[in-house]
């Protein structure tokens, strides 16, 4: 029996399939799917190519038939304005080689995001580079909008490993050192460093200009942590290990990690930068219908 578009959302689905670009092509017609059957019906198109329309605008250049599809006035963008460079920042760093429950790892989760994304871009002939890292910078990309520009992204994310301790806030610096033009910069990471150090990276980034998008990826119980009994934990990156009870906790741990998202939020969200936090049990729309909503809100 042949499985849906929809089911090709599912990540213990993805997760069977070898080949990479097959994940990603599936992945976005299965959200593109949905999307024709959303609220959001047109804007899976539209989202690149328009902006909204505000008071000031030229009546005459609102676009009627993404009116007659959203119910809301868009703007055609102009050449200059939809020339945008972007670049994906994959965090390779070994605490992302972490799952649960059978699940993908983190790695693998942020792997497929990445390559939807890219998918996407290069398909509306949006300009896309990379950058891979773990303590230091792995490969560097330069953005293209051709075909087989894809296609070496795709094979380098494929090739890429998680190993070693994590130097985020270093290599962002360095990243953000290298880009000379104000481009979207989209970061899949889980973002397990030192919380201030990252903070400052990423206002780097905003002080460039540029527009930052983060997706936050979390195993399911790095975030609600299902364990009860006696545990044995292992610090992913140092390999230390620590013998302690999951059900007392608990409960200090969830306040913990809600409070370091919370932060992450409103550091973001001071900086006008979209922060997506989504696990490895959700589905993968779930993360992208996130990200164009938030980028409807701040257009």
């Amino acid at each position: 029996m042949a499985l849906s578009l929809e089911q090709y959302l599912q990540p213990d689905v993805i997760q069977q399939i070898q080949r990479l670009d097959l994940k990603a092509k599936f992945i976005v017609e299965g959200f593109i799917s949905g999307l024709h059957r959303s609220p959001f019906h047109g804007f899976s198109v539209e989202f690149s190519e328009h902006r909204k329309y505000t008071p000031g605008d030229d009546i005459r250049l609102t676009d009627r038939k993404v009116f007659g599809k959203t119910d809301r006035y868009y703007i055609k963008k102009f050449e200059a304005e939809t020339n945008l460079e972007a670049y994906l920042l994959m965090d390779c760093s070994g605490s992302m080689d972490f799952a649960t429950g059978g699940r993908m790892t983190k790695m693998d989760y942020g792997i497929c995001i990445a390559a939807a994304l890219g998918h996407m871009m290069v398909h509306q002939q949006d300009p896309v580079g990379l950058f891979t890292f773990d303590n230091k910078l792995l490969s560097a990309l330069p953005p293209k909008t051709k075909q087989t520009h894809l296609t070496n992204i795709l094979t380098t994310l494929a090739k890429t490993r998680p190993f070693g301790e994590t130097n985020l806030a270093g290599c962002l610096h360095e990243i953000a050192g290298r880009i000379n033009k104000k481009s979207m910069i989209i970061l899949i990471s889980d973002l397990l460093d030192e919380q201030e150090d990252v903070i400052n990276a990423l206002h780097h980034f905003r002080h460039d200009g540029h527009d930052l998008i983060i997706f936050q990826i979390l195993d399911y119980n790095e975030v609600q942590f299902e364990y009860e009994g006696r545990i044995r934990v292992e610090e992913p990156e140092t390999h230390e290990m620590v013998l302690t009870d999951g059900q007392a906790i608990r409960e200090e741990y969830v306040k913990a990690i809600h409070e370091f998202l919370e932060e992450y939020r409103q550091q973001c969200r001071s900086v006008r930068a979209d922060f997506v936090t989504i696990d490895n049990s959700m589905t993968f729309d779930r993360a992208l219908m996130e990200f164009l909503m938030q980028r409807q809100q701040r257009q």
